[in-house]
C-alpha cells in the first residue's frame, strides 16, 4: 500500500486504547529514554503480565497520582529505590509493598564482595609460602630473568620505545616534549620514563590472564614441594579433581616452574572469584573449590561470618522465610562487617516491604521482562520516537 509515514504515524496514534481491567497486583519499574538522563516509569499487571501503562518521568508524584485513580491495588511490586517507595506509599495506602526479591540478593552479592575486597590480604593463605632462591655466583643474563625472550615482537618493540624515551629524558627533555616528538600519550612516557629497566613493563600481561589451571596451581604446588615433579603423573591427579585442560598447559607450568629464577606459584584467587564461592549453593562448587573456600573460612573470621550471614540469608530468601529478617539484621550487627552493616541500614529503612518480598509469592520477573521490550522497540524507531507512539506501542503490541 503506497502511503506516507506522516499517515501511518497518524493512524497508529487514532488506534484505540486495549481497555484493560484494574489490576490488583501491580509492578512498577523504571525505564531509560535517555540514559543517566531520562527515565519514565512501566507499570504491569503481574496476574495477566500485561502492561498497563507508562509515564513519562520516575517522580514519586506521578505515580501516586497514578495509584491513587486506582483503589482497587492491593499489591505493588518495586524495586527498593526511594522514588517508587514514597509514591506507593502516597497513592496506595491500602496496598502492600513488595521489595523485589532479585534485587535483595544483587544487594547483598554487592556487599559480599565488597567485604571479600577489604579483606584481600587473607586469600593469601590459600598460596603457600615459597621459598627464597638461594643467590647464584655469576653474571645474570638479561633473557634469563625476563619474561619475554629477545626477540619477541612486543619485547623488542618495549625495549624500543623504553630506551628512546630515557634517551631523551637524559638529553633534558620534559614529558609534554617527548610526548609530542615520539607520538605517545602522556602516561604512556610517563610509565617508561618511570621504569629502570624495560623488563619492569613486562608484568601483567598475557601471563596475567585467568587459565583453567588456576583452580589446581594450589594442589600442583604443594605436590611439587613434596618432590613430584613428573608433569605426566600430577595431570593425572587433577583430572579426576575436574580439571579438563590439556597436558602442555600443565608441563608448561611446571616447565616455567623449574627455569625461572624466581619461585613460581598459584595467585591468590580475586575478591570477585571468593564472592561467587560464597554466594554460590555449596553441593555447586567444585571440590577444589570447598577445600579453598573452607581454608578462607579457617583463617579470617569476618569472612567465615560473612558466609554464614550469606548461607543464611539465602535460605530465608529461597524458602520465603521473612519473619526471620529481624533475628539475620541483629546478627549482621555483631559482627564486624561494615559492607553488610550498610546492607542492612539500607533494609531496615525498608523493612516492611523487605518483610513482604522475603514472604509473598509476587516478584518484579514480568515487569523486567517488559523493560527489555521497550529497549527492543526503542532501537526499532532508533531513538526518534517520542513518549506518546512508544507508550502507543507498548500498550498495543
Amino acid at each position: 500500500m503506497s502511503v506516507s509515514r506522516s499517515t501511518v504515524l497518524r493512524l497508529v496514534d487514532a488506534l484505540p486504547e486495549p481497555e484493560v481491567a484494574a489490576p490488583r497486583v501491580v509492578g512498577v519499574d523504571e525505564y531509560a529514554t535517555r540514559k543517566g538522563r531520562h527515565y519514565g516509569t512501566v507499570l504491569v499487571d503481574i496476574e495477566t503480565r500485561r502492561p498497563v501503562d507508562l509515564l513519562p518521568d520516575r517522580e514519586a508524584s506521578s505515580l501516586a497520582a497514578w495509584l491513587a485513580e486506582r483503589p482497587g491495588i492491593e499489591v505493588v511490586c518495586r524495586d527498593r529505590a526511594p522514588f517508587f517507595a514514597e509514591g506507593a506509599a502516597a497513592g496506595a495506602t491500602q496496598a502492600v509493598q513488595v521489595a523485589d526479591r532479585w534485587h535483595l540478593w544483587h544487594n547483598l552479592s554487592e556487599a559480599a564482595e565488597r567485604a571479600v575486597a577489604q579483606h584481600r590480604r587473607c586469600l593469601r593463605a590459600l598460596v603457600p609460602a615459597a621459598p627464597e632462591p638461594e643467590p647464584e655466583p655469576g653474571p645474570k643474563q638479561e633473557s634469563s630473568s625476563s619474561p619475554w625472550p629477545t626477540g619477541h615482537r612486543f619485547a623488542d618493540r618495549t625495549r624500543a620505545r623504553h630506551a628512546a624515551v630515557h634517551a631523551l629524558v637524559k638529553a633534558g627533555h620534559s614529558h609534554r616534549s617527548i610526548q609530542r616528538q615520539l607520538g605517545m600519550t602522556w602516561r604512556t612516557v610517563k610509565k617508561l620514563a618511570d621504569a629502570a629497566r624495560p623488563e619492569e613493563l613486562f608484568t601483567g600481561q598475557w601471563q596475567s590472564r585467568p587459565s583453567v589451571l588456576d583452580d589446581y596451581k594450589t594442589y600442583l604446588d604443594d605436590r611439587w614441594n613434596e618432590g613430584c615433579t613428573n608433569a605426566w603423573k600430577l595431570w593425572e591427579e587433577i583430572v579426576p579433581l575436574g580439571y579438563k585442560g590439556s597436558y602442555q598447559r600443565v608441563r608448561a607450568y611446571l616447565r616455567n616452574k623449574r627455569t625461572s629464577p624466581r619461585p613460581v606459584t598459584a595467585r591468590p584467587p580475586s575478591p570477585r572469584t571468593v564472592s561467587r564461592w560464597i554466594l554460590s549453593r555449596p553441593e555447586t562448587l567444585s571440590e577444589p573449590e570447598q577445600v579453598q573456600l573452607k581454608t578462607v573460612r579457617t583463617h579470617c573470621p569476618e569472612l567465615d561470618a560473612l558466609t554464614r550471614h550469606v548461607r543464611s540469608f539465602a535460605v530465608m530468601l529461597t524458602e520465603r522465610q521473612g519473619e526471620r529478617l529481624p533475628a539475620w539484621l541483629d546478627a549482621v550487627r555483631k559482627d564486624d562487617l561494615p559492607s553488610l552493616h550498610t546492607l542492612a541500614a539500607g533494609i531496615d529503612r525498608d523493612r516492611d516491604a523487605v518483610i513482604a518480598g522475603l514472604t509473598l509469592p509476587w516478584n518484579s520477573g514480568v515487569v523486567e521482562g517488559h523493560v527489555n521490550r521497550i529497549k527492543m522497540l526503542k532501537r526499532q524507531m532508533l531513538g526518534h520516537a517520542g513518549f506518546q507512539l512508544l507508550r502507543k506501542r507498548v500498550l498495543l503490541a
